[in-house]
């Protein structure tokens, strides 16, 4: 099959677009606002784009909190979200008014962050702290979406011990979460080992 996104019909029940740039890793952004009141969202449009120096986005595409925070204090934590806390992460999605604290509202403790405002999640393995170095405004469906990318720098890096092993990160010890299409979702569980010498 072949469509132009916008212009043509795909003619299937569902935009098959998310489910072709899969598993999307999630981060779980966690902002303050100007007044300190606590924001917490799940992202699938979230990876690194940068080892040296470590840098991260996420892009907002209708839920514009996260968006807002990181924009008028410069700051968010991505943490990496495991399985074991799905439902936690499902709560974080409800579309909450600005002045409501997900973290209450899904059973979550705070944990301060070192180097800016947010905070961390007690439970979750990975935490970076950022600074944001900028905001790419993206196209919306209408002129009122605020639809963008948050590129964030990497000041602080929180992983708890429990999973390093053997001097690695190994991911199969907490199960992060990847987003695929539709309502669909897969975890990390198992990995593989291929050095680019492997097959010169």
């Amino acid at each position: 099959m072949f469509y132009e996104p916008g212009k043509t019909p795909h003619n299937l029940p569902h935009d098959p677009f998310k489910a072709c740039v899969a598993p999307r890793p999630i981060g779980w952004i966690s902002t303050v606002d100007k007044h300190g009141r606590a924001n917490l969202a799940p992202y699938s449009f979230f990876n690194a784009v940068c080892g040296n120096p470590p840098m991260v986005m996420f892009a907002s595409g209708g839920s514009i909190d996260s968006l807002n925070n990181a924009r008028g204090t410069g700051e968010f934590i991505a943490a990496v979200a495991p399985r074991a806390m799905l439902r936690e992460i499902n709560f974080c999605s409800a579309p909450l008014p600005p002045e409501q604290d997900e973290f209450d509202y899904a059973g979550l403790e705070k944990e301060p962050g070192q180097t800016v405002a947010a905070h961390r999640i007690k439970g979750v393995p990975i935490h970076m702290e950022c600074k944001v170095f900028q905001i790419v405004n993206l196209p919306g469906h209408t002129p009122q979406s605020k639809n963008a990318m948050v590129i964030g720098t990497v000041v602080g890096l929180h992983i708890d011990d429990a999973i390093i092993r053997d001097g690695m990160v190994d991911v199969t010890l907490f199960e992060p979460l990847a987003r695929l299409g539709y309502h669909e979702y897969a975890s990390v569980a198992e990995t593989f080992t291929v050095r680019r010498e492997d097959f010169w």
